[in-house]
């Protein structure tokens, strides 16, 4: 059993793309995974909708979970999937400390802008609150939506990495046409077509950094 929280106070760094990405990569490996959608605007639960819409069946279990709740039933459910991965909307909330509380990897996505970057301190601040009770818990930070080229995300690496409680992954997912028209369709980056190698390439990525597998069981 893993629990993957995808978690960020701030909104808008393609948290709900990054969890369903890897609800899809890992139910595609064989696995039995649980999707929890904690967020308010019911993205996740929008994408699976999608996906049943395009495909006729999902391959994965979803649910709406928030606030405390989400906390008690996770540790529920959580037992009989192999994976359990949590989509937590931006802002501080009971349903990101309940998310926050259960998980064994926390995944922080981090744009290279500025408003992102401030933010961070603040994920950080909610984040280490949790490992109090919490404290074997694995938190990975990575640079997403970024920039074909430059030196921002550079930068944005560079800023991570002065928090020493912050395992920078070796990963950075660039802002790519592909994630959103996978996303309409339900699908994931790795089913779209026509296929998209660097997006591809840099989802697995992530995928191996975290110690998953796209295409065999972990």
């Amino acid at each position: 059993m893993s629990i993957i929280t995808v978690a960020n106070v701030k909104g808008g760094t393609s948290k709900t793309t990054i969890a369903t990405n890897l609800v899809v990569a890992l139910s595609q490996a064989g696995h039995d995974v649980l999707l929890i959608d904690g967020d308010k605007q019911k993205s996740a639960m929008d994408f699976t909708a999608k996906r049943e819409e395009t495909l006729g069946q999902v391959g994965f279990t979803a649910v709406e979970l928030g606030g405390v709740n989400l906390q008690t039933q996770t540790l529920k459910l959580a037992p009989k999937y192999d994976f359990t991965i949590i989509d937590i909307g931006g802002m501080d909330t009971k349903s990101l400390r309940a998310a926050l509380a259960v998980a064994n990897i926390i995944l922080i996505p981090v744009q290279p802008r500025s408003y992102d970057l401030w933010a961070l301190p603040q994920t950080l601040e909610v984040i280490n609150e949790a490992r109090g009770y919490n404290p074997k818990v694995r938190v990975c930070a990575f640079i997403t939506l970024a920039d074909a080229a430059g030196k921002d995300n550079q930068e944005a690496s560079d800023y991570v990495k002065e928090y020493p409680e912050l395992e920078l992954l070796p990963v950075t997912i660039v802002r790519r046409k592909a994630f959103p028209n996978a996303t309409a369709t339900g699908l994931s980056v790795m089913e779209y077509q026509p296929r998209d190698v660097k997006a591809v390439q840099e989802f697995e990525s992530l995928l191996n950094a975290i110690g998953l597998k796209a295409n065999a069981a972990v």
